[in-house]
């Protein structure tokens, strides 16, 4: 299977891709704080995955994996923050988590598949 074809990896590229228009609409001093920070943190999910996916020992694609997961949760922080301090609207606020929801459930299953699959070997 092609990076470009996994379910997983293509949730986080729209995730990038949201956060980045919302990125661009902030004033410049937001941008170089918390903008940042979000921008940060939601392409490393998406770098994470791609990273393990490269990876040849199944052990060393999970540890990517595991960062990839810890980088969603970092995500959810900082799209939390942006929504508190009203630089997101709710619905922006609604659809960014829900992906970000979505896409654990997917991580963790696809983790889990790696693990049962090289556990029968």
């Amino acid at each position: 299977m092609e990076l470009g074809k996994l379910e997983i990896y293509k949730i986080s590229l729209y995730l990038s891709e949201n956060i980045w228009q919302i990125y661009s609409t902030l004033d410049n001093d937001l941008k170089y704080s918390i903008g940042n920070q979000v921008i940060r943190s939601i392409d490393s999910i998406g770098a994470n995955i791609a990273e393990g996916y490269g990876r040849f020992h199944y052990k060393d694609s999970i540890k990517f994996y595991y960062n990839a997961r810890g980088s969603l949760w970092e995500s959810k922080h900082w799209v939390y923050l942006l929504y508190q301090r009203c630089l997101i609207t709710k619905d922006d606020y609604k659809k960014l988590l829900e992906n970000l929801e979505v896409l654990g459930k997917k991580l963790n299953r696809f983790i889990k598949t790696i693990k049962d699959k090289n556990a029968n070997k």
